[in-house]
């Protein structure tokens, strides 16, 4: 078949699809055809009989007829096509498993197993956002009623609870935190570098991959997938949507649903697991 006829037989084709499959109108069938007619022409006059086929043509080409149409005072066949939306992944996490591996991995007394214990801890227990986490200030912290005060998107300030385990890492870190602190803009962050510097989004992402391959997991993740990991769990142990919608500080309970579908999937392998009558072949 030549390329001619590739091109020919690819526009039938497509047009078939809008009249058999899309049930386009006559006007809108009538409407590609001429754009396509367009397009041929302006490519038969390019590349002489030897009109490349779909897969053939070049950026070039359509940005050489797009230009052409403009000089024509035409406007772009393409215009108004929505793009291909990407379609949308599921936030990666971390099983409960992993996250337990994760964290009772790292041992030890020395002031950075303090603090990458009191971080990663605090970021599974709240579902706080890596730039929330370092922006966290002394005051905002209250460690006897185990609550922290954080300013999220759009100024908007929410108090977040945290748990035991996250309360005793942080009972450990701020104390030893005490001897870096230097006077100055950082002196009362929550969470400093070893030079007592405030810790950037960027450090947080490197003490995070450097726990995860001391607890040989071989998930890649990032920080952020830690706040995913928290709402998951948190759905998959039957909390409520809206109350994970207010500790994430989501504007829009949609943004807050995404995380059902993981708790659906898992729901289904958990029901194919267990109920008697679930295998299929």
């Amino acid at each position: 078949m030549s390329a001619r006829r590739g091109f020919d037989g690819a526009v039938e084709r497509f047009l078939a699809y809008l009249a058999d499959q899309k049930r386009a109108s006559g006007e809108t069938l009538r409407a590609y055809a001429s754009d396509l007619a367009q397009l041929r022409a302006f490519l038969l006059e390019r590349h002489g009989e030897s009109i490349p086929g779909p897969e053939a043509i070049e950026a070039l080409d359509i940005r050489g007829f797009v230009a052409s149409l403009h000089r024509n005072g035409t406007a772009s066949p393409a215009a108004g096509i929505p793009t291909p939306k990407r379609p949308r992944l599921l936030p990666k996490n971390l099983t409960v498993d992993e996250t337990f591996a994760l964290l009772d991995r790292i041992g030890g007394e020395e002031i950075a197993d303090l603090r990458d214990r009191a971080l990663l801890e605090f970021l599974y227990a709240t579902g706080l956002r890596v730039g929330e986490l370092s922006s966290l200030d002394l005051q905002d912290v209250d460690l006897s009623s185990g609550m922290v005060r954080v300013l999220g998107k759009g100024n908007k300030e929410r108090m977040v609870p945290f748990g035991s385990k996250a309360r005793a890492a942080m009972l450990g870190w701020l104390p030893a935190a005490e001897g870096l602190r230097r006077p100055g803009r950082d002196a009362e962050a929550v969470f400093l570098s070893l030079r007592g510097t405030r810790l950037t989004d960027r450090s947080v992402r490197r003490i995070l991959d450097r726990r995860i391959r001391d607890a040989a997991i071989a998930a890649k993740i990032s920080p952020h997938a830690l706040r995913h990991t928290f709402a998951t769990h948190m759905l998959g142990a039957g909390a409520d949507l809206r109350a994970i919608q207010e500790l994430l500080g989501h504007a829009s309970l949609s943004t807050t649903q995404r995380y059902t579908h993981v708790g659906v999937e898992a729901l289904m392998q958990a029901y194919d697991r267990a109920h008697p009558r679930a295998h299929r072949k």
